[in-house]
């Protein structure tokens, strides 16, 4: 591609979710005040993540949204080496994880991590939030061992 055109082309951006999805809507909305929340059954107690509009064990609609505290380990990873999306080729390479909060629910995120090659299961990791317009992203960062996440949770 001639040089003209490249700088001519607008910077890619991440790829953000919608807000207008019923069933993660009110997960995204509490990033707005930086706050990784997940919901638990009323009836059975069951944690249902991801979100959705029931519970995934009794079928009860009655589901109460908790505060994740942010800390958690990294229960598999993969390390993203080359990426066709814009946005993410310009971050290759990168670390893709399923993390396991203390709470109970696991979710997948990045590691923010300056030497992805060190990145192991079983690491601690601690919430770190990317402001966009609207929402923040919980992305996560290897912590040290009985390190405190920067938000506190409600278990």
């Amino acid at each position: 591609m001639p040089e003209q055109q490249k700088q001519q082309q607008p910077a890619s951006s991440r790829p953000l979710p919608r807000l207008d999805e019923p069933d993660t809507r009110d997960f995204w909305l509490g990033t707005q005040d930086k706050e990784l929340r997940y919901p638990r059954c009323e009836a059975c107690g069951a944690l249902v993540f991801y979100p959705r509009r029931h519970c995934t064990g009794c079928t009860d609609g009655r589901l109460v949204w908790h505060r994740a505290s942010g800390r958690g380990r990294i229960y598999a990873y993969s390390i993203v080496r080359q990426s066709y999306h814009p946005f993410f080729r310009s971050q290759a390479p990168y670390v893709v994880a399923w993390i396991d909060l203390e709470e109970g629910p696991r979710l997948v995120s990045n590691v923010l991590a300056e030497r992805p090659e060190e990145v192991r299961i079983g690491q601690a990791v601690a919430l770190e939030w990317e402001e966009h317009e609207g929402l923040c992203l919980p992305l996560f960062r290897v912590a040290a061992e009985g390190a405190e996440g920067k938000e506190g949770g409600d278990g």
